[in-house]
């Protein structure tokens, strides 16, 4: 069947702009309407006063990392009634009543387990922490029984996702931050309407706000018409709330349960060097065979909960529980996003973890470095105690503003020993976190606010996996290819460090 000419959208649908202006509207209405109160009333500056003074104990008492507290705490007592108005509106980042209530039901609906063998990996202590450490913030297993390949490019993963697609019987479910029409999309696409014909089931999650100048504001309606089953997450709604701010940053994809896919690869054409827009596209992703890929299947299915009406369905037909012999070394899939649904931080913390426990070296791949104190003195400690620390970033941003906080982070790391390469032939976009040569993390996991405080994530932690000397490899290759950095050339001038300090401020909320 021959693919549909590509198209890339970048204007804003309608329903995001109409929605975006009722939702400031809204907030404006409120802070007029306080404001006016304010005016009108002689006790209403005491008011205002024991109020800001209440919202400011309140913030500092909490348990909030200090980095997401300080702009907060600075926002309310510089902006008298603004700043604690919006306190009251966005600040919390916990899921709501019914959002609680449908997870609930799935977890009594999931019942799935890791490896029988999972337990030897008690002979290596290190390691074992580790894996045993994201089991219990996540809620996931350590499975044994699963193959691991490395892809280190997404123009790699394309056409072996494909005939795994074509090969699908039972099911298969997408979850994507980013889908645009194209030749990578509409590919897949094609795929996916033949094998509805054919009696698959199909499941769709694409980000609302990920997608909003991608894909039209009603595309989730098409693809419905095709026969696929799909919710957009987080629906923007003209409501000032904190709901916006937690988005599915997760790059899934699950086929018959016994075959899946993550990484950073977005469904859109730069993702695999079809379109060019800010040089060569370097990506990462793995393709899991095996058990662990039941991990997967349930935070697809979590995700497609939370953004569906809630409705009791079994869910045990969509997990594989095959009994496998082989031994691939130790895998965990696990995920990370909101209280209550993770208590922690679940991605930050296996991080700071992988670093503190590394004895000759830590590899980092990442498209962002805006990182808090407590995982910049990790990553500072690591390398002052003599652990060969490296990280890899963009050379050519997507975003100057974020680009330009990446570069404030440099100087203090370098002195402390870290070397910085930035990346020459243009953006990497790959999330890999490699240590001392049986370690590893990769998926979606950026390191900045966004993806370590707000966003639903995912990734997978591998320990002895045959693939991960393919991962070391490539880092290797893709170091030569970018320039490393020195105190020197990355310094400010003074508007610079001006910008620089006033975003620092405030780049927990960004």
């Amino acid at each position: 069947m021959a693919v549909k000419m590509k198209k890339y959208r970048n204007y804003m649908p309608f329903r995001f702009v109409f929605n975006i202006l009722l939702m400031l509207a809204e907030v404006a209405l409120v802070l007029c309407l306080v404001i006016l109160v304010s005016i009108q009333s002689r006790y209403s500056l005491i008011a205002e006063a024991v109020t800001q003074l209440a919202v400011a104990v309140v913030i500092i008492a909490s348990n909030d990392n200090p980095d997401y507290k300080v702009p907060w705490l600075f926002f309310v007592i510089v902006v008298p009634v603004v700043g604690f108005m919006c306190y009251f509106m966005f600040y919390s980042r916990k899921l709501n009543p019914v959002a609680r209530r449908k997870l609930r039901l799935l977890d009594m609906k999931s019942n799935i387990s890791g490896s029988p063998d999972g337990e030897r990996l008690t002979t290596h202590p290190h390691a074992y922490s580790q894996a045993e450490l994201l089991c219990r913030l996540s809620q996931t297993h350590i499975y044994t029984d699963t193959d691991v390949r490395y892809f280190t490019l997404g123009d790699d993963m394309f056409p072996v996702m494909l005939e795994d697609l074509k090969r699908a019987q039972k099911f298969i479910f997408l979850e994507y931050f980013i889908i645009q029409e194209g030749r990578f999309w509409n590919t897949i696409l094609n795929v996916l309407k033949r094998k509805v014909d054919e009696g698959v089931e199909v499941r769709v999650i694409y980000d609302d706000i990920g997608c909003m100048r991608t894909l039209p504001g009603n595309y989730y309606r098409k693809l419905r018409r095709m026969g696929i089953k799909c919710v957009t997450f987080s629906h923007l709604v003209a409501q000032a709330n904190n709901k916006f701010n937690n988005r599915s940053h997760r790059k899934i994809l699950v086929i018959d349960g016994t075959v899946g896919y993550t990484g950073g690869v977005n469904l859109a054409d730069e993702y695999i060097n079809e379109r060019v827009r800010f040089g060569h596209w370097k990506d990462v992703g793995l393709r899991l065979e095996g058990n662990a890929v039941n991990e997967l299947t349930r935070l697809f299915l979590a995700d497609y909960a939370l953004n569906s009406p809630l409705h009791n369905e079994d869910l045990s037909r969509f997990y594989d529980n095959t009994v496998r012999a082989t031994r691939q070394g130790y895998v965990v899939p696990f995920g990370d996003g909101p209280k209550p649904l993770y208590d922690r931080a679940v991605a930050k913390t296996a991080l700071i973890n992988l670093l503190g426990q590394a004895t000759r070296y830590v590899y980092m791949t990442t498209p962002y470095l805006i990182i808090d104190s407590e995982l910049t003195q990790a990553i500072e400690n690591a390398a002052l105690r003599g652990v060969d620390v490296r990280i890899i970033t963009p050379h050519i941003p997507d975003k100057k503003l974020v680009f330009t906080m990446t570069r404030s982070y440099y100087a203090r790391l370098m002195e402390a020993g870290v070397k910085i390469y930035e990346y020459t032939p243009g953006f990497i976009h790959a999330k890999m976190y490699l240590a001392d040569g049986d370690t590893a993390i990769v998926g979606t996991v950026n390191l900045d606010y966004r993806s370590l405080v707000h966003h639903f994530e995912n990734a997978v932690w591998m320990h002895e996996v045959p693939a991960i000397a393919d991962m070391e490899s490539d880092f290797i290759a893709t170091q030569s290819k970018s320039e490393q950095m020195s105190i020197e050339n990355t310094r400010a001038r003074l508007p610079s460090k001006f910008v620089r300090a006033i975003v620092k401020i405030f780049a927990p909320l960004l």
